[in-house]
C-alpha cells in the first residue's frame, strides 16, 4: 500500500471539505539506519519493521467511507485486517482515532501504522554506466522498483543507492522504468541537474531503444502501433488499448526469430495428431512457437506502453506475468482487444494472481519450464507473522524477478550524449544460432524515425491536412495484422 501526499485538485463543495486544522506531526515514520538488509538465495531481503504511511485525501476518495477506500485501493492485506487496524487505532484521520464508517473529506490526512513486510528483490548490484558531478547513469536490475511504492520501500533503487552512498545523499531519478523492466536510468545528484535532464527526457528529442523477447514469429520490417492506452484498474496497475485512452505510439523491428528446439537440439518436429491440431487451432497462443527478439522505439511514454502494444499485436513479452497470462486474458492472450467488453472478468482473474494462484506468464514456451520454477513463485505461504499476524508470502522464483524487457539505449537527438548497456543474456542467441549482437549494436534508430516521416505518422500540425487522417490510418493498418484479424 503506497500512501503518499498529493495536492488537492480543484474546488470542492463545502460539505466535503475538512475544516479541522492538521496537527504539526501525525506519526513520525520509522526510519531505521543502517537499512535492515540481508542477502540470501540470490535475493536482497529486508527484515520486517514498523512503519507509518501518511497521505492526504485523494480526489477520488472524497466523500467515501474509510473502509471502502482501503478495500478498493489496496490489495496487500485483507478487508478484515483493515477493519481491525482502524478499530485498534492503527489507522487515524488527522491524527485522531476513527471508525471504518468515517467519511473522508478533502484536506484530511490518513495515517496507517503497521508492521511492514517487504518483498525480496534480486541481489544483483545496480550497474553504473556513467557518472560525473551532476548525473549517474545506471543499469537498473529487473524486479527492483525505482521509488518506494506499494509493498516496496527500502527495496527500491532510491533507497538502495542511498544506503550505498550515505543517509544524507538524496538520489533524484529523472526517468522511471516499470519494476519488472531492466535498463538505463538517469539519477541526478542535485536538483538542478535532475530538472534539466527531466525536461530533456519529457521532450521528444531523446531517442529511446528497448529490447524485448516476445512469443512467436514477429513480423519483419517496421511495425508501427499507435493504439491509445487507458489505465482500467489503478489498484492492479492494469492498462489496455482503448479508444478513449491517451495517445501512444511505438515502432517495433524484429532482430531475430528462434523456432522452438528440442532438449537434444534441432527444431522440434510437430507430432500432434489431427485432433490435437484442431484443438490447438482454437488456442492462438499455442501456435506462437518459438520466440523473437524485437527492438522497440517508443515515441510516447505511457505506463506499460511497450507491454500493452506488444500484447495488442499478438506477441506479448514471453514471461510477462500480466499481459502474457492465458489464465487472465484467455486463449488469444488479449490480442487485438480494444473493446473493454471483458474488462470486469479480466480484473477479477488478475486480482487472484499472487493470492490463490501463482502469477506467471502462461505462453507456449513457458510449458517447457521445469516444474520447480513453475511452483517456486511468490504467493501466500499459509504462514503468519508472529508479531502482526499478517499472512506471509513465499520468496519469488527467478521468473518473477523481471521480464524480458530492457531499456538498452538513450541518445540525445542533437548528438550531445549517448548511453547504452550490454545486451541482456536473454536476448543473446541460443547455442548453435547466429550471433545477432552486432546487428543490435549497430542498428540506428534514425532509420525508423525517417520511416515515420515517410508514412506521415507524425502529428498533423496543419489543420488543412485533417482530411488525410483516415487515409493515413488505413495505410498504418496495412503494415501489420494481429491474430484477431486472421
Amino acid at each position: 500500500m503506497a500512501l503518499v501526499a498529493v495536492p488537492s485538485q480543484g474546488a470542492v463543495p463545502a460539505e466535503t471539505k475538512s475544516t479541522e486544522p492538521l496537527p504539526p506531526v501525525i506519526v513520525t515514520p520509522c526510519d531505521p539506519w543502517p537499512r535492515p538488509y540481508f542477502l540470501g538465495g540470490g535475493l536482497r531481503k529486508v527484515r520486517p519493521y514498523h512503519f507509518t504511511y501518511n497521505t492526504y485525501c485523494k480526489e477520488r476518495w472524497r466523500g467515501r467511507k474509510l473502509i471502502d477506500i482501503f478495500s478498493t485501493e489496496f490489495r496487500e492485506r485483507t478487508l478484515a485486517y483493515y477493519k481491525g487496524a482502524i478499530e485498534k487505532g492503527l489507522v487515524t484521520v488527522n491524527g485522531q482515532p476513527t471508525t471504518p464508517e468515517t467519511v473522508i473529506l478533502n484536506g484530511q490526512m490518513i495515517s496507517h501504522t503497521l508492521h511492514r513486510h517487504e518483498p525480496p528483490v534480486t541481489s544483483q548490484l545496480i550497474g553504473i554506466v556513467h557518472e560525473d558531478n551532476d548525473m549517474i547513469v545506471i543499469n537498473k536490475p529487473a524486479g527492483v522498483p525505482v521509488h518506494p511504492a506499494g509493498r516496496y520501500n527500502y527495496n527500491s533503487v532510491v533507497e538502495i543507492m542511498r544506503a550505498d552512498r550515505g543517509y544524507c545523499w538524496n538520489p533524484m531519478p529523472c526517468n522511471r522504468l516499470d519494476r519488472l523492466t531492466s535498463g538505463l536510468m538517469f539519477v541526478g545528484k542535485h536538483a538542478e541537474a535532475a530538472a534539466k535532464m527531466g525536461v530533456q527526457l519529457k521532450s521528444r528529442t531523446i531517442k529511446k531503444e528497448y529490447l524485448a523477447r516476445v512469443i512467436g514469429e514477429f513480423p519483419t520490417g517496421d511495425v508501427i502501433c499507435d493504439q491509445p492506452i487507458l489505465q482500467i484498474s489503478p489498484k492492479l496497475g492494469l492498462n489496455r488499448v482503448r479508444a478513449n485512452g491517451k495517445e501512444a505510439r511505438t515502432i517495433f523491428k524484429r532482430v531475430a526469430y528462434y523456432p522452438p528446439e528440442s532438449k537434444h537440439g534441432g527444431v522440434v518436429e510437430d507430432t500432434r495428431t489431427d485432433v490435437e491440431k484442431n484443438r490447438d487451432a482454437k488456442m492462438a497462443w499455442k501456435a506462437m512457437n518459438g520466440y523473437s527478439i524485437v527492438r522497440c522505439l517508443p515515441l510516447t511514454g505511457r505506463t506499460h506502453q511497450l507491454r500493452v502494444h506488444l500484447q495488442f499485436l499478438g506477441h506479448p513479452i514471453t514471461n510477462d506475468p500480466i499481459y502474457c497470462n492465458q489464465g487472465v486474458f484467455g486463449p488469444d492472450l488479449g490480442a487485438g482487444d480494444s473493446t473493454g467488453d471483458k474488462d470486469e472478468d479480466i480484473i477479477t482473474r488478475l486480482s487472484r494472481m499472487g493470492k490463490e494462484e501463482v502469477a506467471e506468464a502462461k505462453a507456449y514456451h513457458e510449458e517447457l519450464m521445469e516444474e520447480y520454477n513453475k511452483k517456486k513463485a511468490e504467493k501466500m505461504s499459509g504462514e503468519f507473522c508472529e508479531i502482526c499476524d499478517t499472512p506471509l508470502y513465499t520468496d519469488p522464483g527467478p521468473h518473477e524477478l523481471g521480464i524480458y524487457l530492457h531499456a538498452r539505449k538513450y541518445e540525445c537527438a542533437e548528438g550531445n550524449w549517448s548511453y547504452e548497456t550490454d545486451i541482456p543474456a536473454w536476448a543473446l542467441p541460443p547455442h548453435g544460432h547466429e550471433d545477432v549482437s552486432a546487428a543490435i549494436l549497430q542498428a540506428d534508430s534514425t532509420t525508423l524515425t525517417e520511416e515515420i516521416e515517410k508514412l506521415k505518422l507524425h502529428e498533423l500540425e496543419n489543420e488543412s491536412e485533417a482530411g488525410q487522417v483516415q487515409e493515413v490510418k488505413e495505410f498504418r493498418r496495412s503494415l501489420w495484422a494481429h491474430p484477431g484479424d486472421m
